[in-house]
């Protein structure tokens, strides 16, 4: 497979650039055997996310605070998964590499928008944990919904308001370099790389609204939880501590699924030149594929509420059916 490079002259045309993206190195004869588990992921969690979505919105019994939280994340999942099915299959079921510029630009918009909303939406869901165990009593007042759809809002608009420069920034680049990414889909950290101009000002703006959004969230579910477990072990009942943590479950691993990858990547790209090509490929299919499959699967095994108005939905389709 021949490789684009683009010449270093001051008349390069940005336009005309082409970058390739990458499936998995070395299987190409069996890209499409590897696009089966692809598409069975992307099939589970498109299913799953909007499931959830269509249980949620039409049963009443649901329109709670924690369960609108959980809409939240699964319109995030869906939106995650929506990015990157594209470029991802196209590989692995036509051996379709090349992304012009714009469209990558495009791509790792929504995909950072979208990662960057996920956060909030874990924070917001640390949140009415911590209301729920702390705060009893005042739960019902303080998470009413027109303050979830208000918090919500503002969490997706200061995603979009900090990814929304990321394009533009990157446009104004020119790209003369082997432009061979390392993934199947475009990440602002990567594709910065590709470019033969000074790329400060992106590492900078990109390390700072990380620290800004992931990092500030994931600081604040931490503290969160230490405030819920000192809130737990204060309770005399092992049972009702059990009870009480056992309502946090669902969220740790939504939480643990996507800021381990994501934190990794991230350090990967920007520290670990080093590093094994192979894990970066693996961490970056882990990063977007693992949270949409396993969220709606998590939460409808651990909600007995839940899980409950899905079989039941199933069960009358079933029984319905000609």
């Amino acid at each position: 497979m021949s490789t684009y490079i683009m010449p270093a002259d001051n008349n390069t045309k940005f336009k005309s650039a082409m970058f390739l993206l990458t499936g998995i190195p070395g299987q190409e004869d069996v890209y499409l055997w590897i696009s089966i588990p692809f598409c069975l992921m992307y099939v589970i969690s498109i299913v799953g996310n909007s499931v959830i979505l269509f249980i949620i919105k039409t049963d009443p019994s649901l329109h709670e605070p924690m369960y609108i939280f959980l809409s939240m994340l699964a319109v995030t999942d869906l939106g995650l998964s929506i990015s990157t099915i594209p470029t991802t299959l196209g590989i692995f079921l036509f051996n379709s590499r090349e992304i012009s510029l714009n469209a990558c630009f495009a791509q790792l918009f929504f995909i950072h928008s979208f990662s960057y909303i996920e956060s909030s939406v874990l924070l917001l869901m640390a949140f009415d944990r911590f209301i729920a165990i702390c705060n009893p009593l005042r739960y019902a007042s303080i998470l009413t919904p027109p303050r979830i759809y208000r918090m919500g809002l503002l969490f997706v608009l200061r995603s979009l308001a900090l990814i929304f420069p990321l394009p533009f920034l990157l446009k104004r680049f020119r790209y003369c370099r082997a432009n061979v990414l390392s993934h199947s889909y475009c990440l602002h950290q990567e594709v910065m790389k590709m470019a033969c101009s000074d790329i400060t000002v992106n590492s900078i703006y990109g390390f700072t609204i990380k620290l800004l959004s992931v990092g500030l969230d994931s600081l604040f579910i931490f503290f969160s939880y230490v405030m819920i477990l000192k809130t737990v072990l204060s309770v005399t009942s092992p049972t009702e501590c059990l009870r009480a943590l056992n309502t946090c479950v669902s969220h740790l691993w939504a939480v643990l699924l996507f800021y381990i990858p994501d934190i990794g990547l991230s350090v990967i790209h920007r520290f670990g030149n080093s590093s094994s090509h192979l894990l970066q490929i693996i961490l970056g299919y882990v990063y977007l594929l693992v949270p949409p499959l396993m969220n709606p699967v998590v939460y409808s095994v651990k909600s007995k509420h839940l899980r409950a108005r899905i079989i039941r939905v199933f069960f009358n389709c079933f029984w319905e059916a000609p």
